[in-house]
């Protein structure tokens, strides 16, 4: 089989950050790298599910809501894959940057907290949220 792009990016000197990863036609691919590859802790799954709760839903009631098609979280637990219909690196990374704050400052009531909403919901926490956002926000310099 062909290797994929995601395979041929060298993970042992990938640092945290938001990079663009792909472009396939008006689809843009970003990276969002809360944790560098084999140097930081991995985020634990009660983070990575919180983190995915609140982050699709402050993305797709922001700004940039129509431009969102996916949020989500990468097996390997050091980050997430967010994809936009046609929006730039500048426009995105402000996007996200601004999201990942509004998440370290949430103390709502999580969304989608409910057996009906959500495959497990046993594992979430805004506190876990509000610390892995600010982790990366400190990572990236964003603080």
């Amino acid at each position: 089989m062909e290797k994929i792009a995601s395979f041929t990016i060298d993970h042992l000197n990938h640092p945290a950050g938001i990079y663009l990863s792909r472009k396939d036609g008006d689809i843009y691919t970003y990276d969002v790298r809360i944790c560098a590859p084999y140097r930081d802790k991995l985020l634990t799954d009660a983070e990575m599910h919180s983190l995915e709760h609140l982050l699709a839903t402050v993305l797709r009631n922001g700004p940039e809501k129509d431009k969102v098609i996916y949020v989500g979280p990468m097996g390997c637990r050091t980050g997430f894959y967010v994809l936009y219909r046609d929006l730039d690196s500048g426009a995105a990374e402000a996007d996200i940057v601004s999201a990942f704050k509004k998440v370290a400052d949430y103390n709502g009531k999580m969304p989608g907290n409910s057996p009906s909403e959500c495959g497990y919901c046993k594992n979430l926490s805004v506190k876990k949220a509000n610390g892995a956002a600010k982790l990366f926000l400190t990572r990236i310099g964003k603080v």
